[in-house]
């Protein structure tokens, strides 16, 4: 995959999981320890593409 590649990936696995994360936020009873767990992937991924697109 190329950078390029790898870099879109990233983005759209931030997106869905922010998408996840308005999901269950939206439920009558939300569980808080899924949308931590899904805040935690969230910034890893977050800072994997910063890794990625910081300047050398």
């Amino acid at each position: 995959m190329t950078t390029e590649g790898h870099i879109a990936a990233l983005e759209r696995r931030h997106q869905e999981l922010e998408r996840q994360i308005e999901q269950e936020r939206g439920h009558l009873t939300p569980d808080d320890l899924k949308i931590a767990a899904l805040k935690r992937k969230k910034l890893e991924v977050k800072d994997e593409l910063t890794r990625i697109t910081a300047p050398a």
